[in-house]
């Protein structure tokens, strides 16, 4: 009996030992999970570089002031004036280096007018494979393995290719011997091998769907002294495979909206438009294509054209609050009342750096808040140019996304 006792006191000796241990686990992950989560927020938080412009350094200290968080003296990094401030938390453990960059206010003409877009590809866009019926009644696929979805075609047996019909036409004057493509994948050129198959046409085929161009509406951002152009706030992904375009060349045509599909919870809406694609409805030449949205040169202002001169303001001088959203949904551009509703100085993705809710009546009830083809639609906040429209929420119609407006321009200094 007594020997039957001790086993049981020991039993539950044991099992009070293996519930403290798991506490103490979860509470080490809890631990854990608040450091990360600090982390991640004081990296959203805290921006790589701060542009500043004489007699404003006070929005430096305004923007770096967290708790917990502290820098060591400037550290001049170059002759432009420009500084580096380390940055540690709790004084001790290294964080990040902020480079701290001198910057003269500027000033661009802000627009919100939908313009026609139209880009041809740097070759060929490799939209998905698919099956051959040969001459002998065999299903094949060909390319199967070896091309892949986002793939670009730009070479055909060592000679370029820079058109989809050019494709084709290299097809036709081919035998039965093996080709060689060469693709772009992830910014690499890399040689394939293929034998083409003989449908039951006789034509040869590689089993690729393919596509070289694209065309829509969307929302012209500003234009700046020099005659660049910025627009939409986000580049141009194929909608097959979700990959950013890689283009040839492409024209801003102007465009006239013919209808509104309101947006609502769960179900983007869209704005439709005509685009008369054409030489004399050509404004402008697109030569960049990326994250931030599409650049190029404004070649001609036409009379219906909306552009409204404005300073620049840097990301620390948003804030959250009111602001407006310039768009011309019926044809003419107007300024509607919005909130900026949080901001994050370093997110990870550019054109998602703040969050903005549309509160004007007027533009609710027409569109229900932000649908597709407001893309690019300028941010105006304290009277100065702060970001544009990049996306819209799903589940909120009202609300999106923006960019800020100063990461826009800096690809048009890039060009």
């Amino acid at each position: 009996m007594e020997r039957s006792l001790q086993k049981k006191g020991c039993g539950r000796v044991d099992r009070k030992k293996k519930y403290r241990r798991l506490l103490l686990w979860f509470l080490c992950l809890d631990l854990l999970a608040v450091v990360w989560f600090g982390y991640r927020y004081l990296e959203r938080k805290i921006p790589d570089e701060l542009f500043v412009s004489e007699g404003k350094e006070e929005q430096v200290k305004n923007v770096l002031d967290f708790p917990f968080l502290s820098f060591d003296d400037a550290i001049t990094v170059s002759g432009d004036g420009s500084y580096l401030l380390k940055a540690r938390i709790l004084g001790v453990i290294p964080f990040k280096d902020v480079k701290i960059t001198p910057a003269d206010s500027e000033s661009v003409m802000v627009s919100g007018d939908t313009v026609g877009i139209y880009m041809e590809t740097d070759g060929v866009l490799v939209i998905d494979t698919g099956e051959i019926v040969s001459q002998e009644g065999f299903t094949q696929e060909p390319a199967k393995n070896i091309v892949k979805p986002g793939d670009y075609i730009v070479a055909f047996n060592d000679q370029t290719v820079h058109s989809k019909k050019e494709l084709i036409e290299d097809l036709s004057k081919l035998d039965d011997s093996q080709v060689t493509l060469e693709v772009i994948r992830n910014g690499e050129k890399i040689p394939l091998s293929i034998t083409p198959v003989k449908d039951v046409r006789g034509e040869y085929k590689l089993g690729v769907w393919v596509r070289d161009n694209t065309q829509g509406i969307g929302t012209l951002t500003f234009v700046d002294e020099k005659g660049n152009f910025g627009a939409l706030g986000h580049g141009i992904s194929d909608v097959d495979t979700g990959e950013l375009l890689h283009i040839n060349e492409g024209a801003l045509y102007q465009a006239k909206i013919i209808g509104i599909q309101k947006g609502s919870s769960g179900s983007p809406g869209e704005i439709s438009g005509m685009i008369h694609y054409d030489a004399q409805q050509v404004i402008g030449s697109i030569d960049k294509n990326c994250d931030q949205g599409i650049f190029g040169t404004l070649n001609i202002v036409p009379k219906p054209l909306s552009l409204k001169k404005m300073e620049v303001a840097y990301k620390q001088e948003l804030e959250t609050g009111p602001a407006t959203v310039l768009c011309g949904i019926d044809g003419e551009v107007k300024e509607f009342e919005a909130e900026i509703t949080r901001i994050d100085m370093n997110h990870e993705d550019s054109n998602k750096s703040f969050v903005i809710q549309v509160t004007d009546q007027e533009l609710l009830d027409m569109t229900g808040g932000i649908v597709q083809g407001m893309s690019g639609s300028p941010v105006i906040q304290n009277g100065k140019f702060a970001g544009a429209i990049t996306h819209v929420f799903v589940q909120d119609a009202a609300g999106g996304y923006g960019i800020f407006a100063e990461t826009m321009i800096e690809n048009v200094e890039k060009e």
